[in-house]
């Protein structure tokens, strides 16, 4: 057994002196050592083969630990590089590189700035943002999405991925909503955990952002968060506790805001309390790139590693690091008494427990990039997420034999939407452009192109932008308008909010003339979030599209073309003005805030929770979504009338394909406490099943739900508790859109 293992040793040894860093080598040729001393002193003292074993993960850990220095211990918690934490090299310990993004693997950067380094193969398959992966409402998917993009993550040698992002959206003001999973904790919870095994059987971290309470971008560094404990744990914690309860994530990122006066990166109450305590979290907390801003609260409130602290000292990057809160500060404290070692000690074995999971797993996967699976993947998610919102004397679809003359107008059907957008910013492979898929697919047509308007248009040229589209469109037998937002500072990006509800450069304006001169059009929406819609009675249909990455354009023409029955449901609400949503029903205090600090005064009631409630009509409903078929949800019941605190309740019934064509429907299950001795929302989505069938075909489904899932947050015994008595059931496919109510009761 020795000389296999030994074999097997010098075997991986030589993969890694060849294919990765020398530090790493060196790591395996350390535990190599070690593991050929465990193995002969085990096979001394054992008489059977079974009781010969490796020490596990957490002595190894210990080993380690007790050989190094406190400077090389202190060295593990900040950065090295704008991407990198240090390994120990004296004893094998390799470092940790990260990337961003949830939807793709970014470019390589520099060193020590942000400038990308030129490489010319780190060139990745962009896959669509998550509020498309979300609005697949499709756990399976999900869980193909995180598989192919860990793939990615492996082959360009990362150890953790920043993603993915699950905060939630609470004003479609947020220009970082795109990169999140919607409104409601329930689809967040269910659709982020197979995301993140997929990731991480590949042997790369996820790192699940941004913990907690990042939802607005205006005034991040620094926005002090004050919401009620209820509303912190049944709206914006849920899908981080599924993210460590059940996906078992290995890392998380702190936030950049405050919440109740201090920084989410290093927050007493958020890390040390619910994250490692509670949620019993044994992985590895990673600040936001500028998120730490106290030595004493880092070390002493749950923050493990430090990055993207600035450095002063671009001659000398590494003793620049040094000087990071959680660097020779840290280490001071710690020689001088003043932070106990075993605080030190612990973030320590967090970050070997996270290197043991990656770098040092043996049976760490090799990974894979830009294969045909991968794109295949990608446009999957895309045409499963497209929502057809609108479909009026089924314009769509449309029919690729015939002849006809089709007008594109706008910016967004060539624009390329991979790039831009801050940290989630693409290096693709390839990216079909909208007018590049229609054009492939609708090859017996006449494609015209007019741009209409454009994102750096000058008021003259707007004018002749606005002439051309008009001509352009009086010629077509029917005008697709494809616009929305993009990745431009002030739409949707990082580090700034929108300012408005419209869409930007004069869009709502030239779909009304357009109109005018041909009646026949649809509009297609690019973007992560929700927009206003004066003209949406004028025209035909209306198509969310997201921001699909590489397989956008060959996605639209799928589902533009009827190859693919759309069948994506919206995993947030349109609301018809801004002030119809709940964050800015309360006015500038409740968003953005005054500056130093804003109040959610909207509280639990977020999205179709405040809609539904308050009796708001929106313009598109949560879970809203067409299909080129039709389907009839009948025969639904609970096995139950009468249910005790252990059982679930399920809900049962049948779903037919009424239409002419093949698709899916997404049955959602909404549940409402009667007569609550608390404030509740209406509805809760509690419970939804994708099911796929053919045209007249039926078949007879369920949905379980569990008991305690119907508790709510108790903020005078600081826990959740169930009500006794009735509830109401609705079963239906969307949130406004419900088949059946029923009554139960909980005894």
């Amino acid at each position: 057994m020795i000389n296999k293992l030994s074999l097997l040793l010098f075997s991986m040894l030589c993969y890694t002196l060849f294919y990765r860093r020398f530090s790493i080598a060196v790591s395996i040729l350390f535990l190599s050592c070690c593991c050929t001393r465990i193995y002969s002193q085990q096979l001394i003292n054992s008489s059977s083969s079974d009781q010969v074993r490796l020490e596990t993960t957490e002595s190894k850990i210990e080993s380690i630990l007790s050989l190094m220095t406190l400077k090389e211990k202190v060295s593990m918690c900040h950065a090295q590089s704008q991407f990198s934490s240090p390994g120990i090299p004296r004893l094998g310990i390799p470092e940790l590189w990260m990337s961003d993004g949830p939807h793709g693997i970014r470019a390589e950067i520099n060193w020590s700035n942000w400038d990308y380094s030129g490489w010319t193969n780190d060139y990745i398959t962009a896959f669509p943002a998550l509020t498309c992966l979300s609005a697949t409402f499709n756990p399976d998917l999900s869980n193909q999405y995180g598989t192919s993009i860990g793939e990615e993550a492996r082959y360009r040698k990362k150890d953790v991925l920043l993603g993915p992002g699950i905060n939630i959206y609470r004003t479609p003001l947020n220009g970082r909503n795109f990169e999140y999973m919607g409104e409601d904790p329930y689809l967040a919870s269910i659709m982020v955990v197979p995301y993140i095994k997929g990731v991480q059987m590949n042997g790369v971290a996820a790192c699940v952002k941004h913990f907690a309470l990042n939802n607005q971008e205006l005034w991040r560094g620094h926005i002090n968060v004050e919401v009620s404990d209820r509303a912190l744990y049944e709206i914006y914690l849920p899908a981080f506790y599924a993210a460590v309860k059940q996906g078992e994530a290995w890392s998380i990122m702190g936030s950049y805001n405050q919440f109740r006066g201090q920084h989410c990166s290093h927050h007493k109450l958020l890390l040390n309390k619910i994250l490692k305590t509670d949620w019993s979290f044994d992985g590895v907390v990673i600040s936001d790139w500028g998120g730490t801003h106290s030595t004493k609260e880092a070390a002493l409130n749950g923050l493990d590693i430090e990055m993207g602290s600035p450095i002063n000292n671009e001659t000398s990057p590494r003793q620049a690091y040094d000087a990071n809160f959680l660097g020779t500060s840290f280490l001071e404290l710690v020689k001088s008494g003043e932070i106990d070692e075993r605080i030190l000690n612990d973030k320590v074995r967090r970050i070997l427990r996270l290197i043991m999971r990656t770098t040092l797993d043996s049976s760490r996967p090799l990974g894979k990039i830009n294969n045909i699976e991968h794109s295949q993947v990608a446009r999957k998610v895309a045409t499963e997420g497209i929502v057809l919102l609108k479909n009026e004397d089924d314009f769509f679809p449309l029919n690729p034999a015939k002849k006809l003359t089709i007008a594109v107008i706008g910016e967004n059907a060539v624009k390329s939407m991979t790039t831009g957008g801050g940290s989630s910013e693409l290096k693709a492979n390839y990216e079909i452009s909208p007018l590049e898929g229609l054009k492939k697919r609708f090859k017996n047509a006449s494609i015209i192109f007019s741009k209409g308007y454009s994102s750096e248009a000058t008021n003259q040229s707007r004018k002749s932008l606005i002439k051309d589209a008009l001509i352009t469109a009086s010629l077509a037998d029917l005008v697709l308008f494809i616009g929305g937002l993009n990745k431009n500072r002030g739409q949707d990006c990082e580090a700034a909010d929108r300012e408005e509800l419209k869409l930007p450069y004069n869009q709502d304006y030239l779909i009304s003339e357009l109109q005018k001169v041909n009646p026949n059009i649809g509009v297609l929406l690019v973007s992560g979030n929700a927009v206003s819609m004066p003209w949406v009675s004028d025209v035909k249909t209306v198509m969310q599209t997201w921001y699909l990455g590489s397989e956008a354009g060959n996605a639209i023409a799928d589902v533009i073309s009827g190859d693919t029955n759309p069948s994506g449901k919206l995993p947030f609400s349109f609301p018809v003005r801004l002030t119809d949503n709940s964050a800015h029903f309360f006015g500038e205090l409740s968003y953005p805030g005054n500056g130093e600090t804003q109040y959610y005064k909207d509280d639990i009631l977020v999205g179709y929770r405040w809609h539904e409630t308050k009796n708001i009509k929106p313009l598109f409903s949560f879970g809203h979504g067409l299909s080129y078929s039709s389907f009839k949800i009948t025969d639904i019941k609970s096995d139950k009338k009468i249910y005790a605190a252990n059982d679930s309740i399920n809900i049962s019934y049948k779903l037919k394909n009424t239409g002419s064509k093949d698709g899916a429907e997404v049955v959602q299950v909404y549940v409402g406490k009667t007569n609550s001795q608390v404030r509740r929302a209406l509805k809760e989505l509690k419970g939804f099943k994708k099911t796929y069938l053919g045209s007249g075909k039926q078949t007879t489904e369920s949905i379980t739900i569990n008991i305690t899932d119907l508790s709510f947050y108790d903020e005078s015994i600081s826990n959740w508790n169930i009500e006794t008595g009735g509830y109401t059931i609705y079963v239906g496919s969307a949130s406004d859109n419900i088949s059946k109510v029923l009554g139960i009761n909980l005894k």
